[in-house]
């Protein structure tokens, strides 16, 4: 079946839940079994039954069935969040005295897990620049256990070529994780492309509606038991409530995610044409530097992507943004309402520093008409001149 049918059918059994549509919310801790049999059938690693709330309900169980049909993996794991989707993948692969080789423009907590608790636990990281390709063989050690990617990166939104580099840890035994939040499962396929593992932050496309914190980790089948058991382990699981929004965000996804391309698309082509603007980071415009590696292994482009100004005094670029009435500030993407952020990777990176001069600003292009969203920029601009 095409995509946008999974989206609608997969995770769903009416027939089961009385006629049902939606699986209904199961809001559940104890888990009663019959007989002394019954409950030791469900202590063991092949149950997949529900056994305890922590371990997911019936509920969870339609989630992480949809996800991992659409991403094409084996099964997935829910977890209560992006980040602890990342930090259960971490975990499952790394031990003390392990490597671990993470993009340099990562997600800025997935950095921080990093520098704090894996720093503290004996893992050793190193950064790598996003557009190495198949030259990460250079830099993969005997004790290197993970590769991690991300495309595009955050903030900056430099491609990534994934078989590649996948190729080339496969190649020395590393596993490959890769958080595919940007493109979702419907813009890009991660085990057609070697990844092990693909972490989704639900929270964004999925949810669809800033209304819900919602991770998941879908894997192929030989690292389903060390990804689930990790993220159990370190009670990342889900609440009920937001799993049954996730679901119902799901259902959606390909019509919202297609009129969020459409809208950043024309947005960013917009702005390439404003003399305020130094360069657009948007991979789907046919002149970005990663354009042809998005344009091969991609399907489509969310709403999220980067506005370099030129050279600005903070003053200026603050009442650009103070006055914008559509443009909320504000962390996450992925809602149905339009984002914009300054943003500052020069403080984190660190194998590619980042040594633009101008403002940088991260722009979400949400569900308005276009031109009001246009017209809302052209105001903005209009402080900024004003202001200096």
């Amino acid at each position: 079946m095409k995509k946008d049918t999974l989206i609608v059918t997969t995770g769903r059994d009416p027939e089961a839940n009385h006629g049902v549509v939606n699986p209904p919310v199961y809001h559940a801790s104890t888990i009663l079994h019959p007989t002394v049999a019954a409950m030791e059938a469900a202590q063991r690693p092949d149950y997949a039954g529900t056994r305890y709330g922590r371990r997911g309900t019936p509920t969870t169980f339609a989630l992480e069935e949809a996800v991992a049909a659409l991403e094409g993996g084996y099964r997935s794991v829910a977890t209560g969040s992006g980040l602890a989707a990342i930090v259960a993948t971490l975990f499952a692969f790394l031990e003390s005295g392990d490597h671990l080789l993470m993009v340099d423009s990562v997600y800025g907590p997935s950095r921080r897990t990093c520098e704090t608790f894996l720093k503290k636990f004996g893992v050793q990281t190193t950064y790598y620049d996003p557009t190495v390709g198949a030259g990460i063989a250079d830099l993969i050690r005997d004790d290197t256990k993970l590769v991690f990617t991300e495309a595009p990166g955050s903030l900056t939104f430099e491609m990534q070529d994934i078989p590649a580099i996948a190729e080339a840890a496969h190649a020395r035994g590393a596993v490959v994780a890769m958080d595919n939040s940007w493109a979702s499962p419907l813009f890009f396929d991660p085990f057609r492309h070697g990844v092990d593992v693909s972490i989704q932050a639900a929270t964004k496309y999925i949810v669809g509606h800033s209304d819900a914190m919602l991770g998941a980790i879908t894997t192929n089948e030989t690292h389903f038991g060390t990804v689930q058991q990790a993220a159990h382990s370190l009670g990342a699981a889900p609440g009920p409530d937001d799993v049954y929004l996730g679901l119902r965000g799901l259902r959606t996804l390909g019509v919202r995610l297609r009129q969020h391309q459409e809208n950043g698309v024309r947005l960013a082509t917009w702005l390439q044409g404003r003399p305020e603007v130094a360069r657009i980071l948007h991979p789907a415009l046919p002149d970005d530097p990663g354009h042809a590696l998005w344009k091969r292994d991609f399907t489509g482009a969310c709403g999220l992507f980067g506005v370099l100004l030129h050279p600005r005094p903070k003053a200026a670029v603050d009442a650009m943004l103070d006055g914008l009435d559509l443009f909320g500030m504000g962390a996450s993407w992925g809602g149905y309402e339009s984002l914009i952020l300054p943003v500052h990777p020069e403080k984190i990176r660190t194998a590619r520093p980042w040594t633009e001069p101008g403002p940088l600003l991260r722009i979400h292009a949400g569900l308005e008409d276009v031109d009001d969203l246009i017209a809302d920029l052209e105001a903005g601009f209009a402080r900024l001149a004003a202001a200096g």
